[in-house]
């Protein structure tokens, strides 16, 4: 059952403490390395373009987030990635924005095209955006319903054999198999800054563990929005919904994940 599934997932994550490098915006590296410590990953924020060969090669998994870019940082990007790809390493991209600025759309079209790419995750506006389709941006958060974005994801997702994770008030894996729905999360999810990319962090965690890159990511999406409806439930706000979140991540159970996985699935 998927469940266990997840489950043991989580368990290899806490018991292989997996080094996952990020590449990412000053906004998420705080509260992405606090929820890959809770959730019992090994964070690493680098980005120097002198030492990225050396740290792509000591981690077997990197997420590369373009949410506050700068032409450095992309040189940085493009460098990690063409190394991981040399050492088949795994590589989740996060496409933060796309479709608000030309700079931003070409940065990840580029990441895109040069391959290597396991997992995207993205809102529906970013999705769509990235596939060509119109995807209505209000800054970095989406105007658009996961739902919207399904049938583009499908066509990103064997375009660039990738997996696709589309987030939104339902979760949505695109992979060559079919598509996964997960139905879990609360709304206090979209009041804390760098909860998506944090997400995307933990799928890199995942795929560390995971040799299904869709079941990998189906994990991670599960794992962080059953955590989020867990703490919202004992929270009173988003401030306090922080703390609890990652209180919450740290002590997830088996019981937990049976009893709330809200999935479905088709082809």
């Amino acid at each position: 059952m998927i469940q266990k599934e997840i489950f043991r997932n989580l368990s290899m994550v806490r018991e292989n403490a997996p080094l996952v490098h990020n590449i990412t915006n000053y906004v998420a590296m705080n509260f992405s390395a606090n929820v890959l410590l809770a959730l019992g990953a090994s964070p690493l924020m680098a980005h120097a373009e002198e030492e990225l060969e050396e740290i792509v090669s000591i981690s077997p998994v990197l997420a590369l987030n373009i949410g506050t870019l700068s032409a450095p940082w992309v040189k940085s990007m493009h460098k990690a990635l063409d190394a991981a790809r040399r050492r088949e390493k795994l590589v989740v991209l996060d496409p933060v924005g796309v479709g608000a600025s030309k700079f931003r759309t070409q940065t990840a079209l580029e990441l895109l095209a040069a391959g290597g790419i396991s997992v995207i995750r993205g809102n529906a506006s970013e999705i769509r955006a990235l596939a060509g389709a119109d995807g209505r941006t209000k800054g970095v958060d989406s105007s658009e319903s996961s739902d919207s974005a399904v049938a583009v994801a499908q066509r990103l997702s064997h375009t660039y054999n990738t997996v696709v994770c589309v987030t939104g008030a339902t979760d949505y894996v695109v992979h060559a198999e079919g598509i996964t729905a997960l139905k879990n999360g609360h709304p206090w999810m979209t009041k804390v800054t760098a909860m998506g990319c944090a997400a995307t962090s933990m799928v890199g965690a995942f795929l560390a563990v995971e040799a299904d890159r869709a079941l990998a990511a189906v994990s991670a999406i599960a794992t962080i929005t059953i955590a989020g409806e867990i703490a919202a439930a004992k929270s009173g706000g988003p401030g306090s919904f922080q703390v609890n979140f990652l209180d919450t991540l740290a002590n997830l159970t088996e019981t937990q994940i049976a009893e709330r996985l809200k999935v479905e699935h088709w082809k």
